[in-house]
């Protein structure tokens, strides 16, 4: 095999390695941007319970005059109607409720924390809920300035819970729903131990093909010399 053309492709593929680097660094969310951040862990309901689905906004941002969907991504519009459309389980627009646009068996049981809106809160309150309401929700900001517009939070209705009290009032900072001023790391901040990971074992792995192609060139060198010393040795003296 021609040395040349082995040699070739090591630079390709140290190119393509920081090609790879590059794209995972411009699709990572950059510092300081604003994330949709919803739960990553399901939320459990007795039925009959008043629950609310924690989505919110970091770092706090007033979204008091977007728009904002909650909406069911599994369930999709009847392909044999032609006039049929996606319903919301709640839509807020022009800073109030939608009712038109919302799914039937969630009128007058949904509602957002109207104060809280404007420190980034988007959080859902469902009332009495149902195993109907059983699924994955999805919060939606669709005018919101940033690679990640929205999040899925998943409602598990279950009769074998114990019915949780509905007189206490429900309020967004509940332990159900994570407090947009809240500093713990959340889905969205631990994402940035990851990427340094990546991109350090990235580096690495780019270093150590580097060393191991200036390692295979110094090798090819000196078997050349080598080879030449001994065709110069092996040639028969003039007299």
């Amino acid at each position: 095999m021609c040395t040349c053309c082995s040699d070739s492709k090591k630079p390709s593929f140290i190119v393509t390695l920081w090609a790879f680097i590059l794209c995972f660094i411009v699709r990572t969310p950059a510092q300081g941007e604003v994330l949709v951040i919803g739960s990553n862990l399901p939320i459990i309901a007795a039925p009959g319970d008043d629950v609310i689905l924690p989505c919110h906004l970091e770092p706090m941002f007033d979204v008091q005059g977007l728009t904002v969907e909650w909406s069911k991504p599994d369930m999709k519009p009847d392909p044999s109607d032609r006039l049929s459309r996606v319903e919301y389980v709640h839509l807020y627009r022009d800073r109030q409720e939608v009712p038109d646009m919302k799914m039937a068996s969630y009128f007058r049981r949904t509602e957002l924390f109207m104060d809280d809106m404007k420190h980034g809160n988007i959080s859902l309150k469902i009332l009495n809920v149902s195993e109907e309401d059983n699924g994955r929700y999805r919060c939606f900001i669709p005018k919101l300035r940033s690679t990640v517009k929205s999040a899925i939070v998943e409602l598990v209705v279950d009769p074998n819970v114990a019915k949780t009290s509905t007189m206490a009032p429900l309020h967004p900072r509940n332990l159900q729903t994570p407090d947009p001023q809240d500093t713990t790391p959340t889905n969205g901040r631990s994402r940035v131990p990851v990427v340094v990971a990546v991109v350090t074992l990235l580096l690495v792995l780019t270093l150590a093909g580097f060393a191991t192609y200036l390692s295979h060139r110094i090798f090819q060198k000196l078997k050349q010399k080598h080879q030449k010393d001994d065709e110069t040795q092996k040639q028969p003296l003039s007299v």
